[in-house]
């Protein structure tokens, strides 16, 4: 039998829903069951995105009930009035970007209609309600739990896979063979899709906050590994003799994917070395002779070209 989790986001909702109840309850406001619908509607992913549909539902809310009020008192409190509300309505609230707010608003549309009349206690009541449902759904989404801990998991997956797809590469320049399935790169892709959605929502959360690169940028950068790793794999398997310069490359691979493998914190800048250590490696193909046969011409071809994808790799370190 599996066990139903209960996540922070389910808490907050429930917290923030009674909250808002209990508050407008307390004041005596009429249809205050209404202000814990609004906060439910309200609490998001993100501060960013509470704070545009907060936005989005005040405004949509305030025209709402002012529109109501107004198209009520020409056609009169019927329910065929509502189709005429709504085909006028739901057009105005997408031209102004604000259809986020259209559900809230037929809420108070719906209460303006069985209060039936226009009064100014009235007014301030559902304004009240509107108030303190997002008030309150905008206080409990400004807590966000931390997600160090997700993510310096994330990092180390995504650096140790990184590590073993280039260990991989160089066993097969400098040995000529492999019994790797390719499955490190069908898992590092997994790893930044999700890492990277979840550091989207902590720059939305945390933006002006933090200070340093953020997680986003970090896995943006990875990304760009990761794409240069995916274009390096056809270029390897294509070669099929062992040459001295492939042996040079993969031993600059292997050192690479040591280099990625260490810690974070104990890590050194090595791009000089390495920007090096690739030179070298086209210096000596330039002093080659010439290919004597197709295969030896594609694979010193296939070879400068991982040279170069090696280069733009060490680049993003």
């Amino acid at each position: 039998m599996k066990v139903i989790k209960i996540g922070f986001r389910t808490i907050k909702t429930a917290v923030g829903v009674s909250l808002s109840i209990l508050i407008a309850h307390y004041l005596q406001l009429e249809n205050f069951t209404a202000a814990g619908i609004l906060t439910l509607l309200c609490i998001q992913r993100s501060r960013r995105q509470s704070n545009q549909a907060a936005v989005s539902r005040f405004l949509a809310c305030m025209a709402g009930m002012l529109f109501s009020m107004l198209m009520f008192q020409l056609l009169g409190y019927h329910a065929y009035a509502f189709l005429v509300v709504l085909v006028l309505f739901i057009p105005f609230c997408v031209k102004l970007r604000i259809h986020e707010g259209i559900a809230s608003s037929a809420v108070i549309m719906m209460h303006v209609f069985v209060h039936g009349k226009v009064e100014v206690s009235f007014l301030l009541n559902e304004l009240f309600v509107v108030v303190i449902g997002l008030g309150v759904a905008l206080l409990v989404n400004s807590y966000m739990p931390s997600i160090d801990k997700e993510m310096t998991r994330y990092k180390q997956e995504t650096e140790r896979y990184i590590a073993a797809i280039l260990k991989e590469y160089a066993l097969y320049l400098k040995k000529g063979y492999t019994l790797w399935d390719g499955n490190e790169l069908l898992q590092l892709e997994a790893v930044l899709r999700k890492a990277s959605q979840i550091a989207q929502l902590d720059a939305e959360n945390y933006r002006s906050l933090k200070k340093g690169p953020s997680y986003r940028q970090y896995f943006e950068q990875k990304r760009k590994q990761y794409d240069l790793l995916e274009r390096l794999l056809p270029l390897v398997s294509q070669i099929t003799a062992q040459l001295e310069q492939g042996e040079r490359i993969g031993e600059c691979m292997e050192q690479l994917s040591a280099y990625v493998g260490e810690a974070e914190s104990s890590r050194e800048d090595r791009y000089d070395y390495f920007y090096e250590m690739l030179r070298g490696v086209r210096e000596y193909h330039k002093l080659l002779p010439l290919p004597q046969t197709r295969d030896e011409f594609e694979n010193r071809a296939s070879l400068f070209a991982v040279a170069n994808e090696l280069e733009r790799f060490v680049n993003t370190l």
